[in-house]
Order: structure tokens, then C-alpha cells, then sequence
């Protein structure tokens, strides 16, 4: 009897460690587990990245904007594996307006973050853009990326800064939009020495921005960006550390996310004398999500990516040992006296409204006003990032010591949102669907003391639906659609949130979130069933190809030419494998899709014959048998023929 109840006490610690550990199993895997990676390498919202390497470990750093704690440090051994180490600001100190008194600071708090290390100590700056007169810039230092940190606030204001120490002894801060200063600050770097000089400025490069400054063989680099979201990739080069600079385009591509260029990152070395550079690409809801390029320098330029284009699946860095598969926590049930580092609130938390300690296993969440009795002014929100391409979170909510007044739930938070909850009236508890602050659906009569609640998010169509359950295993939808837009004035991703506000001026009462599971619809990284449809945005490589955008759905491969192919390194057809293919065309001509083993000139599988549809976006199937084919495979789709459209494919035993 002992032994087991042993055997369930050790099942019991090591289920709490997964779930409020790296669960990698619910969550989008970059690595794919032989040698290679696939991009994205976090499919979320982490901005701006900046990236250094300390030994055997790489750190990098991300904007978070409002959301507290600030500041988000990421640890790696092989730069393909994440987790999460800490955060550079705990709070916002600097306005009242970060604790919801007087207004909100949504889109404010930590913009374009640089993380460096020097003489035993880490450095993160980032910059403020809204403030008396025009903002500030902050320099963060700690002994570990853990903490705890010590943040100093400057008096100026560097926009979009970067960080140097140089080989003198002197550091220095590239800064500004449009035009690029440099501003050199004293040695400890927690103060200005020489006010700023303009070192650059290029109509050429209008917004010319998020500046990260090395000095590699004795020049000066600036790896900046200009374009916005359908930015692009510029390096400035320099014998001087204020110039004069020459310029190059260095990357211009918008890997297979058609319309938003990757743009903006951290350059770093690894022991062996590689370079490769970390790079964002805004890909709508989900928010700004890094990928890791390979660099080759080219007559002095580092030139991410290959032939021009950015990599999607590529060979791992070689850091000389294979680490296990990381990921950010994601899921936790709230078994720890801390808070997993995967949330963060949505402004600074009052903490006397909410504990894990008076219930041990739950969060506890006590009521406050919002000041406009909606969730954009509720205080103590806690989130964390959706996950690409599509996912969901569950939770319970134990409600037994709501008062009236109470809106608890659960939300798909960012402008617009939409939550379910439980909302108390004259002792009365229903269940109500919000979407952007109108009621769109209500269940009255709510009896019970515990209810589950459930949220999917669809961040390629950019929708998002929900649903409640009374017994945990049955769900019923309820309310409309959320249409998510990724709103340009918070600068963020779409969020999970668990919330509990109150409507009246009186404090009181209180939910318990027993967990939240986070499921995300994509773990095995560039593993497809050959039997589920796979979108054709979805391949490893390619010769040649141009993404347009179907509104409201997924991407599709158009213009397609003679002689070009994609490539599947991954797809599995399982023991009995298939024989048949079909696939999603729109044509107005002929032609074929050759489908090949290994490589564009393997053996081929069969044949498939496209004729007209009657339009280039009116869209039909096509299919063909192929010798079977089993076990995991690399499929290459070779076109020949008059330009077609292509948007997805399957097979069949």
C-alpha cells in the first residue's frame, strides 16, 4: 500500500513540474528533433529581440510594452531551445497611471529592449515613448538574468536603443527614428556623458529604426530596420563610431508570411565562429514571433538567411552538444507559491487582490472596480501569449465566493476582446459572452460552485470562439466570433487572460482558478500527418515562389512558374502509408504537379493533371494516385506548365 501511494505522490510531483514547467508537448516545438529547426522559433509575441551569448549560454531579451513584469530575458543552449529566465522590471513605478489610478498605460511601459553583458553583469536599456515631454530611457543591470535587477531612468530619451561597450572601455547608445544618433554614456552606462550626435540619415530608409551597434574587426555595425511591418533588414557600416556610415540592404524577404518582411534583431556569435542573427516578422493577431537566420559576411556585410531569402527549416547551430526540446511554460495549475513566468498582469498588480497561498492549488482572484466597468480598466489581469497557429486554453473557476457585482472569467484579451464569465446580480450568477464590451450572450440561473470555461484562437483566419461547461468534459459554445485585429495602439499579440473585476464602487468577492491547460494545434514542429491538409505556406524550402492571402482564410502559392517546386521535409504517411493525392487548385490553363521522393529529382510518385477551373481564385480539387509510400518522408511538389494557384493538399490510404 505504501508503495503505491508513492508511486501516485511521485506521479503527482513530477505532473505538477511538467505543467508548471516546459511542457513542450502543448506547445509549438521549433526544434525538430534531427538536426534540424523550423521557424518560427517561439510562434508568439516576443518583439524587438535582442540576443547575446555568455559562455555556453545565449540570452535574449524582448519588448512586452504594458504588461508587468517587464522586460522578458529568454535562456538558451543551442539557440533553437527556450525557456524562460526572468524579467528586468518588476513594476512600473514612474506614473500612477501603471496602477490604473488616474488613466491606463496600455502601449507604454518597455519599448525595443537591448541586452548586453560586460564585466560580470548583465545590461538591458529600453526606451519609453510616452512621457513629459517625450519619454525616457531606462538601463536595468543585474548580477544574473534571474534578478533581482536595479533599474536607473534616465533623464533623456533614446529612442529604439542599442547597446555597445566598446573594446576602449568607452559605451555607447545608437539611438532614434529616421534619423540615428549616438550617445556615448559614462562608464558604469546608468548616465550620459556626451549628449547625443547625429552619426546618420537616409530618405532612402524613411523610420529608420531599432538599431543594435557591434564592433566586429574593428568597425562599427548598426544592424537597423525601416518599413514598419513590411519591413526590411539594413546594416550600417563605419571605421568611426560616429561615422561617416555607408549602408546596405541586407535582407528583404518575407520568408512564408506573405507581406510582413522579417525586420529587426540581435546579431550573435557563437564559440566556433559562427554568426547568426535573431529577427522578428509580424504575423497579424498572434503578434511579432522570431526566427533565427544563418549568416554569411560578404565582402565586410553580415547577410542573414540564404541566397536572399530568409531560412524557414534549416540545420541547427552547431554549438557542440545536442540539448533537450525547450519551450516556454505555458500551461500551470497553480501548484507553486509563485506564479509561473509565463504570465504577466496588464498593468502593475495590486497584490493585496490576489495570492496562491489561501488556497494552496489555486490562483485566488479578488474583485476591484473598474473604473469604467470594463476589462480594459480592470486592474489584475493576468495573461500570457497565444500561440500560433491556432490554440486554446481551458480553465476552472470556482465561484462560491463571488459577491454581486463580480465579472469573472476567462478572455481572448487585446482591442477588441471577447471574454466568457460568470457575472453575480442580486445573488443571482450567470453566464455571459462579451465581445468588446456588448453582451451578446447570457445562460441566467447558474447554480453550481465550479465551472469550466474554454477559448480557441485561430491566429491565421484571426478569430477566436468560446465556451463554458458545467461538468468538464461537455462544452456548448456561446456568443459570436471574436474578429481579432492586431491593434497598432497596444503593439502586442493577443493574450489568454483570467480576470475578476468588480462593477461596484465597493471591493469584494473572489474566484479560484484551479489551472490553465494551454494546448497549442502545432507540437511536432515540421512533422505533418500526410492525412490531415497541410497548407502550402507550411514547406521547408523552395526554388522560387510568391504567397498571396485568401480574406479571411490562409495563404495560397500563386504565380507559380515552370520548373519550380516546394519541398516537405517531414511528412508522414504511417505503416500503411497512401496512394492517392489530392490536392486545392485554382487554374485558368494547364499543367502538372509531379510528386517526388527525397528531392525535386527523386522518384517520382505520380502525376497530377491541372486543368482550367474557370478562374485563378475560383477553386477546385484535383487528384491522382501515386505509388505507395510509407513512413516519414520528403515530399517535393514539382510545377510544370502556365502559372496556377495552389493552396493546400492531402493524401489518402
Amino acid at each position: 500500500m505504501n508503495k503505491y501511494r508513492w508511486l501516485i505522490i511521485l506521479f503527482g510531483v513530477f505532473s505538477m513540474h511538467v505543467i508548471h514547467g516546459q511542457n513542450f508537448n502543448n506547445t509549438w516545438v521549433s526544434d525538430n528533433g534531427d538536426g534540424t529547426y523550423t521557424n518560427p522559433i517561439l510562434w508568439g509575441d516576443w518583439p524587438d529581440p535582442d540576443i547575446i551569448r555568455v559562455g555556453d549560454d545565449f540570452y535574449f531579451v524582448s519588448t512586452s510594452m504594458h504588461f508587468v513584469p517587464g522586460c522578458p530575458i529568454l535562456k538558451s543552449r543551442d539557440l533553437v531551445n527556450w525557456e524562460m529566465a526572468g524579467y528586468a522590471v518588476s513594476r512600473f513605478e514612474e506614473d500612477s497611471k501603471y496602477n490604473m489610478d488616474g488613466g491606463c498605460m496600455y502601449l507604454n511601459g518597455s519599448w525595443a529592449s537591448t541586452i548586453r553583458y560586460h564585466k560580470g553583469k548583465f545590461y538591458v536599456g529600453f526606451c519609453t515613448p510616452y512621457g513629459d515631454p517625450d519619454g525616457n530611457f531606462s538601463m536595468c543591470t543585474a548580477t544574473d538574468p534571474a534578478g533581482p535587477w536595479t533599474r536607473t531612468i534616465f533623464p533623456e530619451y533614446l529612442y529604439d536603443p542599442g547597446l555597445l561597450f566598446d573594446e576602449d572601455g568607452k559605451v555607447y547608445v545608437a539611438h532614434g527614428q529616421g534619423t540615428i544618433y549616438v550617445t556615448e554614456l559614462n562608464a558604469d552606462a546608468l548616465s550620459v556623458k556626451t549628449q547625443k550626435k547625429k552619426i546618420y540619415s537616409n530618405s532612402d530608409y524613411p523610420y529608420l529604426e531599432g538599431g543594435h551597434f557591434y564592433k566586429i574587426n574593428g568597425k562599427y555595425y548598426i544592424m537597423a530596420t525601416y518599413g514598419g511591418t513590411k519591413g526590411r533588414q539594413v546594416c550600417l557600416r563605419s571605421d568611426n563610431v560616429y561615422g561617416p556610415y555607408e549602408s546596405k540592404i541586407v535582407l528583404n524577404d518575407y520568408s512564408n508570411f506573405e507581406g510582413n518582411g522579417l525586420h529587426q534583431g540581435g546579431l550573435v556569435q557563437l564559440k566556433n565562429g559562427d554568426w547568426w542573427f535573431m529577427i522578428m516578422q509580424d504575423r497579424g493577431t498572434v503578434g511579432r514571433v522570431p526566427a533565427i537566420q544563418p549568416v554569411t559576411w560578404i565582402d565586410g556585410w553580415p547577410i542573414p538567411g540564404k541566397n536572399g531569402k530568409g531560412v524557414i527549416t534549416c540545420k541547427k547551430p552547431e554549438v557542440g552538444a545536442e540539448y533537450p526540446k525547450r519551450t516556454p511554460a505555458a500551461s500551470d495549475d497553480f501548484s507553486s507559491d509563485r506564479l509561473g513566468l509565463q504570465w504577466q498582469w496588464n498593468h502593475n498588480p495590486d497584490t493585496t487582490k490576489w495570492t496562491l497561498n489561501e488556497r494552496p492549488g489555486y490562483l485566488r482572484l479578488k474583485a476591484s472596480m473598474a473604473t469604467d466597468s470594463t476589462l480594459e480598466t480592470a486592474r489584475n489581469t493576468l495573461t500570457q501569449r497565444l500561440q500560433g497557429p491556432r490554440c486554446e486554453g481551458v480553465t476552472e473557476m470556482d465561484v462560491s465566493g463571488m459577491v454581486d457585482g463580480n465579472v469573472a472569467g476567462l478572455c481572448v484579451f487585446q482591442s477588441p476582446y471577447a471574454y466568457v464569465a460568470i457575472k453575480q446580480e442580486k445573488d443571482l450568477k450567470k453566464i455571459v459572452m462579451v465581445n468588446n464590451g456588448e453582451t451578446i450572450e447570457t445562460v441566467n440561473n447558474f447554480q453550481g460552485n465550479r465551472i469550466w470555461f474554454k477559448a480557441k484562437a485561430d491566429c491565421i483566419t484571426d478569430t477566436a470562439v468560446l465556451f463554458y461547461s458545467t461538468d468538464s468534459i461537455n462544452y456548448t459554445p456561446i456568443g459570436d466570433k471574436l474578429k481579432m485585429y492586431y491593434a497598432k495602439w497596444w503593439w502586442s499579440g493577443y493574450r489568454f487572460a483570467l480576470f475578476n473585476y468588480s462593477l461596484n464602487e465597493t471591493d469584494g468577492g473572489y474566484v479560484d482558478f484551479n489551472y490553465l491547460h494551454f494546448k497549442s494545434s502545432d507540437v511536432n514542429g515540421n512533422r505533418y500527418s500526410a492525412f490531415d491538409t497541410i497548407q502550402v505556406e507550411r514547406y521547408d524550402s523552395e526554388s522560387g515562389r510568391d504567397l498571396k492571402w485568401q480574406k479571411g482564410e490562409s495563404q495560397f502559392l500563386t504565380n507559380i512558374e515552370n520548373k519550380e517546386w516546394i519541398q516537405f521535409d517531414r511528412i508522414d504517411f504511417g505503416k500503411k502509408g497512401a496512394t492517392s493525392f489530392q490536392a486545392r487548385i485554382a487554374s485558368v490553363s494547364k499543367g502538372t504537379i509531379e510528386i517526388h521522393c527525397d528531392s525535386p529529382e527523386g522518384k517520382l510518385l505520380g502525376t497530377c493533371e491541372i486543368n482550367s477551373t474557370g478562374g485563378d481564385e475560383i477553386w477546385k480539387m484535383t487528384r491522382c494516385k501515386i505509388k505507395r509510400i510509407k513512413g516519414v518522408k520528403t515530399i517535393c511538389f514539382k510545377f510544370n506548365g502556365e502559372s496556377f494557384n495552389f493552396d493546400w493538399f492531402t493524401f489518402k490510404p
